[in-house]
């Protein structure tokens, strides 16, 4: 079975007759009072012409508020945030150690581009706000007066839309936000292998409102996309206007997922999501400086500062929570993600309650401890010689043994579904009939914000066949598109003629 893949069915239309579609897109948001700033990392693959995206954006932005990144950060945020496999040995009965956690915390501009002196046409009531080059990027501030009159100025500029686009940019334009149009120079990008390698860009702006425009990108979307948000804040944050679940976490997996955790875990979020459709899965909330158990080093200032530290009132420091959000949704999708500071939640550690057992759903806490964390457990094999033998402790591998050490989940894009059934890979198969846990405080709620749309949640998307933008949609084993920033349009700007 064909694996998923982290993007949304952008709009990617080359002059020539070769098809083009992204891959893997990221997205880091970091807040704090009423900035936002966001941070992307864009792969496609295709012919090299220049292709262009469209964000919704509260405001007109100058060539300051936008710079382009290096690409290493965005690797270091996704292995902090994903699900983890560990493995644990049970110690000598008749010798153990004093019972402890099982790792200890982890160490913690451009030029300005020619001004074209042509205004647009003022029938149709668009206007360029700002132009500027950043990097490789040339970037256009719209703002329009009609949602028929921006579609028609973006056809005209050459930019090859997809029908039935109108009625998505028309929220937007009425409710006075700008976009944010990047096209792509292609002399001054490089292609590895097919590949153009982007620099991810980053810009920033002030709003009250704390959201993520997802309804554009589905204009050309005939299936489920999935969309993964990270979120770098002083607190927790969850969604106001969709169900909050948590990821089931604190389960014994047999030793076979360790070759297969990424499909396992593709698996249990696919089970969880069909047992609460329409929620929004909380998968991390941890203090971005500490890790428990870590997959590497984890985020520091110089991540802070390349994330938006440097452009918010007051660097937090280690004081970032990093939150991370997985949604699955459909076509029929009626709000963007409106997010709200949440209470701190605990799940995941070797803890053990008073029955000895492990928690597999999260509990307030007063600090963020949440990870979405499986193990393999190989019980003691060795002679039990003494009366009274303590069994049960769990700690690192005995001598001559060596263990692979924290595997996180990363490049989730490629982990293919229907290649492990949870009621084999669980070392508990009756726990793989539930799929997800709610927790106090969590609950849909309206948004408070004055955001327009209700806050019923999606329903679930009709299984569709693979369609041409390049993207996979749902199947009967939960296969969707993984929209990383599904508020964006990205087009491909045709070549002149």
């Amino acid at each position: 079975m064909l694996p998923a893949i982290f993007a949304f069915c952008g709009f990617y239309v080359a002059g020539s007759n070769q098809q083009m579609f992204n891959d893997a897109t990221q997205v880091v948001l970091m807040r704090q009072g009423t900035r936002t700033v966001l941070s992307m990392q864009n792969n496609y693959k295709g012919p090299p012409e220049a292709f262009a995206m469209v964000v919704p954006v509260p405001s007109v932005l100058h060539e300051g508020d936008v710079k382009t990144l290096t690409k290493d950060v965005f690797a270091h945020v996704e292995e902090m945030g994903a699900p983890r496999l560990v493995e644990y040995w049970e110690q000598d009965p008749c010798h153990p150690q004093p019972p402890e956690e099982m790792y200890s915390m982890g160490a913690a501009g451009g030029g300005m581009m020619p001004v074209t002196k042509a205004a647009a046409p003022a029938d149709l009531g668009v206007k360029i706000e700002a132009q500027f080059t950043v990097g490789e990027y040339q970037i256009v501030i719209l703002s329009a007066k009609d949602s028929s009159g921006l579609e028609t100025w973006l056809r005209q500029e050459k930019y090859n839309i997809p029908d039935g686009a109108e009625p998505l940019l028309r929220p937007y334009v009425e409710s006075g936000m700008k976009f944010f149009v990047a096209k792509v120079d292609p002399q001054k990008v490089k292609f590895e292998d097919g590949r153009a390698a982007l620099s991810p860009i980053r810009f920033f702006y002030d709003s009250d409102r704390f959201e993520l425009p997802i309804r554009l990108g589905l204009a050309n979307s005939s299936g489920t996309q999935d969309l993964i948000v990270n979120i770098l804040a002083s607190d927790r944050y969850e969604v106001a206007n969709y169900p909050n679940v948590t990821i089931p976490t604190n389960l014994d997996v047999t030793p076979m997922v360790k070759d297969k955790f990424p499909a396992f875990y593709a698996a249990l979020f696919d089970r969880t999501v069909e047992q609460h459709p329409g929620a929004v899965v909380t998968e991390y909330s941890w203090a971005a400086g500490s890790c428990d158990p870590c997959p590497g080093p984890t985020l520091g200032p110089s991540d802070f500062a390349t994330l938006g530290a440097d452009v918010t009132k007051e660097n937090l420091g280690y004081g970032y929570v990093l939150t991370r959000l997985h949604a699955r949704y459909g076509k029929d999708i009626k709000d963007d993600l409106v997010f709200k500071a949440a209470q701190p939640i605990v799940g995941g550690r070797e803890i053990r309650t008073a029955t000895g057992q492990l928690d597999s759903d999260a509990k307030p806490a007063s600090m963020n401890n949440f990870q979405g964390r499986y193990a393999i457990r190989y019980p003691w094999t060795g002679p039990i010689t003494c009366e009274k033998p303590q069994r049960g402790i769990w700690g690192g591998p005995p001598a001559g043994q060596s263990s692979q050490g924290t595997q996180a989940a990363t490049g989730l894009a490629f982990a293919p579904r229907g290649q492990v059934q949870l009621a084999q890979a669980l070392a508990k198969p009756e726990q793989a009939a539930f799929g997800g846990g709610a927790f106090a405080g969590s609950a849909a709620a309206p948004a408070t914000d004055g955001s327009a749309g209700s806050a019923t949640p999606p329903a679930p998307a009709a299984k569709t066949k693979k369609t041409g933008c390049g993207c996979e949609t749902g199947d009967d084993a939960g296969l969707g598109t993984l929209a990383l920033l599904a508020g964006t349009i990205v087009l491909l700007r045709r070549r002149q003629r």
